[in-house]
């Protein structure tokens, strides 16, 4: 079972974004968007692959299984808060009078 990854690569790119633009910022936002995205995707796809090897009996350690469920659950809802926040921010901007 792969461990789960530490958030540096976020914590390197908010560092980045507080020190000013980038100089051909080779994606940016959308960039990390779409790795966030991919990464959830590949926890639901892992913790499917988990309870299909648990169900054939593959696998008999169902405290991996629970763990790579949970990780994918924890993702998902992170990005669904984040999805929140990024509409709920859309709607102030609209908002403003110009």
């Amino acid at each position: 079972m792969k461990p789960i990854a530490p958030l540096s690569s976020l914590n390197s790119a908010a560092a980045t974004a507080a020190t000013g633009p980038r100089q051909n910022a080779a994606g940016g936002f959308g960039k990390m968007l779409g790795d966030a995205i991919q990464q959830v995707n590949e926890n639901q796809v892992q913790a499917d692959r988990a309870v299909e090897k648990l169900q054939t009996g593959e696998a008999r350690n169902i405290h991996e299984v629970m763990i790579a469920l949970e990780k994918a659950d924890i993702s998902m809802r992170l990005m669904v808060q984040m999805r929140n926040k990024v509409i709920e921010a859309y709607q102030e901007v609209m908002r403003m009078q110009v």
